[in-house]
């Protein structure tokens, strides 16, 4: 599901999980990273970067995981996930072996998408 376009460059979408996850796509479907012109290559991971560090904020995680593929979706993306403790894979990857049941108690993930917003829209 997309958030929100960033600067008609890119687009957040939400995959939908128990952990906070977020995927950020490039709006031309480049195929890999090194098609990317240097201006937005060094853009996306200057947007990673916001994006981390505002899920460090608002969900206070153990860690943040940050993966870029694309065996499936051969259109340039990163995945940006607060990891914690207690969610259902730790320390396995998301697309690992379950582990436990969600028993997460997060803060709105709403207010969170509307700080995100307002600190990518201040970069510029």
């Amino acid at each position: 599901m997309m958030i929100f376009e960033i600067d008609s460059k890119f687009y957040l979408e939400e995959e939908r999980s128990s952990i906070p996850w977020v995927k950020l796509f490039t709006k031309t479907p480049y195929q890999e990273l090194s098609e990317l012109p240097k201006e937005l290559r060094y853009e996306l991971w200057e947007i990673v970067d916001i994006i981390e560090k505002e899920m460090i904020a608002y969900y206070t995680p153990e860690k943040i995981n940050i993966a870029s593929f694309g065996n499936m979706i051969p259109h340039v993306h990163v995945h940006i996930m607060a990891r914690f403790e207690n969610d259902t894979h730790f320390p396995n990857s998301m697309w690992g072996e379950q582990l436990r049941e969600d028993n997460l108690q997060l803060p709105d993930k709403a207010i969170f998408y509307d700080n995100l917003r307002k600190r990518l829209e201040q970069r510029r």
